[in-house]
């Protein structure tokens, strides 16, 4: 028997599920989507939305990759550390590419979807969840450019600003969850446009053009990037997010929740990040400091299942969880790290973990995405519906 994710209550609140969102971004509304209304029509209809939403997807993780082989540690773009070789040229203008198409298929899936006129619960909850799991791999791919070096960050404050990123992702649908409406922020085409953008600089100038101090500010490149992202996400982001519930719950045009169950999807994140910091603060190994990168992708992995949870519960209007199984082994290693000198252990643990929850990752989502297209009876990748018992008959 298939393992369930998705309970008769979650899969009957998708039968009833409209979608509404609210974009107010001038870049989304007067630059992305008519180009995005232009580039669609290129696409064959026989494509499905979600072969773009998962080929955006796979860019991500290849340059993810790219980026790990030649720069694991984030040295590559430091110049004090000439034992690690800088990136090849070629691997910026790769970079850009798969950037700038990654943005651009996630931004024509839902254009697609309404051509073809195969809209589903299915192809949004696809979307919104890869896009969860992207809040890991474009902050930690712009991480490579600046380096670890004098005018960048310490991995310590990147891991700070992955946190805001993620912050401000959950965020979203953590109003959605309580206001049934999608505000999408308007950073998210920005921030794509940018990378891009970031990455065609370098591959035209070099990693060495990010290598000064900014006037007036006195401070460097990645130091400045890194006050405006953080500006950007608790001085504007955060703060609209808390002001749209507020106006739902006092104009009474959302869910209306208790404060205590409004809060409830916070909670996992909420511990989820303290667990991290305590770990990243208490190792004996410094273990932070010496693998990066994969203490990232075990944050970004158990992040992305509980934004999924979340996405779930505000579609299909049932309760979020409050806590997340896969934080259970993460407590057990604060504790060690805590009471005990693990020592190199640490990275075997670390890695160990990072392994299990990418697996039990993407096992709920094969899962949950299996579940959902058998419930609404549609292929996840064919625009063409699966023949049942009544219509063979017929």
């Amino acid at each position: 028997m298939a393992f369930k994710y998705l309970t008769r209550d979650v899969l009957s609140g998708f039968d009833k599920y409209k979608y509404c969102s609210v974009d107010t971004s001038p870049v989304s509304n007067y630059v992305m989507h008519p180009f995005w209304n232009w580039l669609v029509q290129f696409y064959p209809l026989w494509i499905a939305p979600n072969v773009l939403t998962f080929a955006g997807f796979l860019l991500l993780i290849l340059q993810f990759f790219l980026f790990t082989y030649f720069d694991n540690y984030f040295y590559a773009s430091d110049d004090t550390h000439p034992e690690y070789p800088p990136f090849p040229n070629w691997v910026w203008l790769f970079a850009a590419n798969c950037m700038f198409w990654a943005h651009q298929l996630d931004g024509t899936d839902g254009k697609q979807a309404r051509r073809t006129k195969t809209s589903s619960p299915l192809g949004e909850l696809f979307d919104h969840g890869l896009d969860s799991w992207a809040t890991l791999f474009m902050p930690v791919g712009l991480y490579s450019v600046f380096g670890r070096g004098e005018h960048s960050l310490s991995p310590e404050r990147t891991f700070m600003m992955l946190v805001s990123v993620m912050v401000m992702f959950f965020m979203s649908h953590w109003e959605k969850y309580n206001t049934g409406v999608l505000y999408l922020p308007w950073g998210y085409d920005v921030s794509q446009l940018v990378l891009t953008s970031i990455y065609l600089v370098t591959f035209i100038f070099g990693y060495q053009v990010w290598k000064f101090t900014v006037p007036v500010f006195g401070m460097s490149s990645g130091r400045f990037f890194e006050l405006l992202m953080q500006l950007s996400v608790w001085g504007f982001g955060v703060p609209v997010s808390i002001w749209n519930s507020y106006v739902s719950y006092r104009d009474k045009t959302g869910k209306n929740l208790s404060l205590c169950e409004s809060i409830r999807p916070l909670l996992p994140v909420f511990l989820e990040f303290s667990l991290f910091m305590i770990w990243a603060n208490c190792s004996s190994y410094n273990i932070l400091s010496r693998h990066p990168r994969l203490f990232y992708v075990a944050m970004g992995t158990i992040f992305s299942n509980i934004a999924c949870r979340c996405i779930v519960s505000g579609m299909s209007s049932t309760r979020c969880q409050a806590f997340n199984w896969l934080l259970i082994p993460l407590i057990a290693i604060v504790i060690g790290v805590l009471t005990i000198h693990l020592g190199v252990l640490e990275l075997y643990l670390l890695l160990a973990f990072c392994i299990f929850v990418t697996s039990a990752h993407v096992h709920y989502g094969i899962c949950v995405v299996k579940e959902l297209s058998e419930h609404l009876n549609i292929y996840v990748f064919s625009i063409e519906r699966p023949v049942t018992e009544a219509s063979s008959v017929q």
